[in-house]
């Protein structure tokens, strides 16, 4: 039997018309009337494209926003495990080391009555910042092992087919794993020549601009779904020296 025939949607299709074809010779036979028979079957064959219609552009376009929402769903639950372990931790480090901070603090301390005008207000706002980070040689180690320890973790998430669907963070995570590599294949960081410093400076900066973006559209996100979870990453937020877990 040939590969299609053991299909199953060959199977059904035969079934469906095997019945089509018992259903209306039943008729017949129990009516004895064949041209009212082959009005019913015109009639039905002229619905037919309407039928199609029906299934192919509206009811499958249903569907696939359902598993556009589904598959934004499994993303963003990637993207808040990866804040949990790697972002959120290394969004402080960074922010730290950004001597102009207090010039962009104030916008990125996120409150409840943040609307979607304000994200994007900020996001606006953001793209003129100059991410730069002071480190320094002897800032290098404590980074490196930061992210040594989440390395496996990275090289999962870099795997999740799911990430494809999502360009920025996928991005995010690349400047991430890129950085953690340059840290790694150095044998020590004391005596570094200025040069490299500079373009290891670069990787952090980098992953800095595209850390805050994404921390943003997070943020946006929680609050518009889930309540709870926005709560506890507004008294985490990382530029608020004011944040406290604790509910006051």
């Amino acid at each position: 039997m040939p590969q299609t025939l053991r299909s199953w949607e060959m199977r059904l299709g035969i079934t469906l018309l095997g019945l089509s074809f018992v259903i209306y010779t039943v008729k017949y036979l129990l009516l004895g009337d064949p041209l009212n028979t082959y009005q019913y079957i015109f009639n039905a064959l002229g619905f037919l494209p309407i039928n199609v219609l029906l299934v192919t552009l509206i009811i499958n376009e249903l569907l696939s926003v359902r598993a556009k929402r589904e598959k934004l769903e499994k993303l963003n639950m990637v993207i808040g495990t990866f804040f949990s372990e790697v972002g959120t931790g290394l969004l402080t480090y960074l922010s730290n080391h950004d001597p102009d901070l207090q010039k962009i603090r104030r916008d990125l301390i996120v409150t409840d009555a943040w609307t979607p005008e304000t994200f994007t207000g900020v996001q606006d706002r953001l793209r003129d910042y100059r991410y730069d980070v002071a480190v320094g040689e002897e800032d290098m180690p404590d980074l490196c092992r930061f992210l040594k320890e989440r390395r496996r973790f990275l090289l999962g998430l870099l795997e999740n087919p799911v990430l494809l669907e999502h360009e920025s963070f996928t991005d995010l995570l690349r400047a991430v794993f890129h950085l953690t590599e340059e840290l790694e294949r150095r044998e020590g960081f004391a005596g570094l020549p200025e040069s490299d410093i500079r373009h290891l400076t670069g990787d952090i900066e980098r992953v800095y601009g595209l850390l805050v973006g994404e921390w943003l559209s997070y943020m946006e996100y929680l609050k518009r779904n889930y309540p709870y979870l926005f709560s506890l990453a507004v008294r985490s937020n990382p530029f608020d020296e004011t944040a406290s877990p604790v509910v006051r």
